[in-house]
């Protein structure tokens, strides 16, 4: 048997040249032991017995390859609540929070409908759910596994003002009930053209959701359905606010006709343009 520090070690010479090997070297560590976060450093000397020993250098070997750490731990930090995240659905990036943050700074903390199109893990519906808990939500996805998933975060932040549903884009939703009812409508869209499909890491072509990524040739084909198709469920007034990739500015608010006014794009810490907010005339 090996101790925690030894198997530390091998984990880390294994994952030189990714970005943060100790990090990563060390969550996988403790999820194949389950010991608390401060065992590596209060009790190094602890032995290991075989078997989560093993499943450690399982969990390292597919690091190594490229699989995102968030699909080993099976968890994803989001809004700093954890979500559970699965193979074939996003994991969720830290500047996707300014969709988050843009809602709660436009709507004062009031009661709001929100409808989250693509809602993936359900991040961004279960975060707005728990900072609005006076708000109705509605979180859409083509994904049975992903509404699945999503429902599942739901529950475990004990949110029950959500309601989900099988769609894809807008067509389920093609009812008198649902038009011109939202205050928001949300998306974290593919955005990714075919193009800069190729030059993604290849971790992230290998395991992330392709649908969720990629948009088509242009990258805009959905940002262009969803701002098409958003503007019925949006009442007078409605917000809509989305992210978008690098470059984009310019070609994403050409979308915007004069039924839009107080279309404005947002930054993220890199100084990319990045969240896009269009109000309803």
């Amino acid at each position: 048997m090996k101790t925690l520090q030894e198997l530390y070690r091998e984990g880390l010479a294994s994952l030189r040249g990714f970005p943060r090997p100790d990090l990563d070297a060390r969550l996988l560590l403790l999820k194949s032991v389950s010991l608390p976060p401060e065992a590596l450093i209060t009790d190094p000397g602890t032995l290991v017995k075989d078997r989560p020993a093993a499943k450690f250098k399982r969990l390292i070997e597919r690091r190594s390859m490229g699989e995102p750490l968030a699909y080993l731990l099976g968890e994803k930090e989001f809004w700093s609540l954890p979500f559970l995240i699965r193979r074939g659905v996003l994991v969720p990036r830290p500047e996707t929070e300014l969709v988050v943050e843009a809602v709660l700074r436009l709507s004062g903390g009031g009661s709001e409908r929100i409808l989250d199109m693509g809602t993936g893990s359900g991040n961004i519906a279960v975060a707005l759910a728990k900072e609005l808990p006076r708000s109705r939500l509605t979180a859409v996805d083509i994904s049975i596994g992903a509404l699945r998933l999503a429902g599942e975060n739901a529950a475990r932040h004990h949110v029950r003002n959500i309601v989900f549903i099988h769609s894809h884009g807008f067509s389920g939703l093609r009812r008198g009930a649902w038009r011109g009812r939202y205050g928001f409508v949300v998306s974290n869209p593919p955005y990714v053209s075919a193009k800069d499909w190729m030059n993604l890491p290849p971790g992230t072509k290998r395991y992330e959701p392709k649908i969720a990524l990629v948009s088509g040739k242009t990258g805009l084909e959905f940002v262009g359905a969803l701002v098409r198709d958003a503007r019925p469920f949006l009442k007078p007034g409605g917000y809509l606010i989305f992210e978008i990739g690098f470059g984009q500015k310019d070609s994403v608010l050409a979308l915007f006709d004069k039924t839009w006014d107080e279309v404005r794009v947002e930054s993220d810490l890199a100084g990319i343009p990045r969240i896009v907010a269009a109000r309803r005339s």
